[in-house]
């Protein structure tokens, strides 16, 4: 019997500095550094997801407008390119960061933002196309898309705001050295020239 209080002793002290450990490292930001990249890699799915989407709507889009503007060769021609070229970039978890990848699908989405926006500025030379219900539709959920492209990107941009913070700050940058290996992730700039509207040259 003079046995069993140590060994029982030993247990709840074993449990109790467990324990200890466990309220310690959440405390002192152990969990902020994964927690932080989970939601901005959750963020990237959604603005891949809402690319995707407008990637899904462009072919309808597109064949439209051909059946009232098919002289509009030129402008068609080059949404249809650049969705390819949208299309055609793998992007994954490690996209976010590599600063070279990350630019280069960025890129491509923007020379496709800048097709569509001619493309919608070309339809106003043809009343009929601007009446049909089709076009009209299609222009709707194009826009919703854009909006929605527009709230995941600043989402996306926060998220990643927050985890860059805490990887480079204390207690966070010890952490993300010495236990999850974190690199700082790469957001979204301006397009150059995007507070000018597309030039219309009839």
């Amino acid at each position: 019997m003079s046995f069993a209080l140590p060994t029982i002793l030993r247990r709840h002290f074993a449990f109790l500095a467990v324990a200890l450990l466990g309220l310690t490292l959440a405390g002192c930001g152990y969990n902020n550094v994964p927690t932080l990249e989970e939601k901005a890699k959750a963020s990237w799915s959604e603005v891949q997801n809402q690319y995707q989407r407008r990637a899904d709507l462009i072919p309808n889009l597109v064949e439209t407008v051909k059946g009232y503007a098919a002289q509009e060769r030129d402008v068609l021609t080059a949404v249809v390119e650049a969705r390819a070229k949208a299309s055609s970039i793998k992007v994954d978890a490690s996209t976010i960061t590599d600063p070279a990848k990350f630019k280069e699908y960025q890129d491509a989405q923007n020379q496709l933002t800048g097709a569509l926006g001619r493309l919608l500025v070309t339809v106003e030379r043809y009343p009929d196309l601007k009446s049909n219900q089709n076009f009209l539709a299609l222009q709707s959920q194009l826009e919703g898309t854009e909006n929605r492209v527009t709230v995941a990107r600043r989402d996306y941009i926060q998220a990643v705001q927050a985890f860059n913070t805490e990887i480079r700050t204390f207690p966070g940058v010890i952490w993300a050295k010495l236990f999850w290996g974190a690199k700082a992730m790469e957001t979204f700039t301006a397009t150059a020239g995007a507070e000018r509207p597309p030039a219309v040259k009839f």
